[in-house]
């Protein structure tokens, strides 16, 4: 008994470590797309804002992905005949928008809102890190429930103005604490109903 009881303990704790592990969150995986897009060079280098490519992302659940026609916007004039923009040209040629692959993709039996993080002062880099750093792009957090929780029980050191949202090198205040408990309440945050299932799950 005390060896059967001993095994399904151990099972649970081997189980557990595994579905929290990068090989099954897909942490810091570079995930393979149509074209190598980096968001260094974009980013950094060119000093592209997010909502350039993400255009719904003040506005909508999904921050959504570039239509070819914004790859088009510069790659019209720059660039033109690289072969690795040839999936992008053909995409504009034939109106097939390109498949990306998602990063960050959550369950489809969470419900999570783009929109409404960014309102309330939750910057890009908070789930998706230093995207203007990354050559290619890779998931930066494990978004897992508990992760997601922790923030929810606790915003305010994740919090920054709305206006720094995008800004990729915004640092938090030396009293960052303090700073985001300010924000909790100028952005009329409810932190007592953050953690009710309905919030995530709909």
């Amino acid at each position: 008994m005390i060896a059967a009881a001993a095994s399904v303990v151990g099972l649970l704790v081997v189980g557990g470590g595994v579905v929290r592990s990068d090989y099954m969150t897909r942490q810091d995986v570079v995930r393979e797309q149509p074209v190598p897009f980096s968001h260094q060079h974009h980013v950094a280098g060119l000093g592209l804002d997010c909502r350039y490519c993400h255009t719904s992302v003040e506005e909508s659940a999904t921050a959504g992905f570039p239509p070819t026609h914004t790859c088009m916007t510069c790659h019209s004039q720059i660039w033109t005949d690289a072969p690795l923009l040839e999936p992008v040209r053909k995409s504009l040629a034939t109106g097939t928008p390109l498949r990306w692959t998602w990063v960050n993709k959550l369950p489809q039996f969470v419900y999570f809102n783009h929109s409404i993080h960014v309102a309330k002062g939750v910057g890009c880099v908070t789930c998706h890190g230093r995207v203007d750093t990354m050559p290619l792009m890779r998931r930066a957090q494990p978004l897992l429930m508990q992760w997601c929780l922790d923030c929810h029980r606790n915003p305010a050191p994740n919090l920054r103005p709305r206006e720094a949202v995008f800004d990729m090198t915004w640092t938090p205040p030396a009293d960052a604490e303090a700073f985001g408990k300010t924000l909790v309440e100028r952005y009329h945050i409810d932190v007592g109903n953050l953690t009710h299932c309905y919030i995530c799950h709909r």
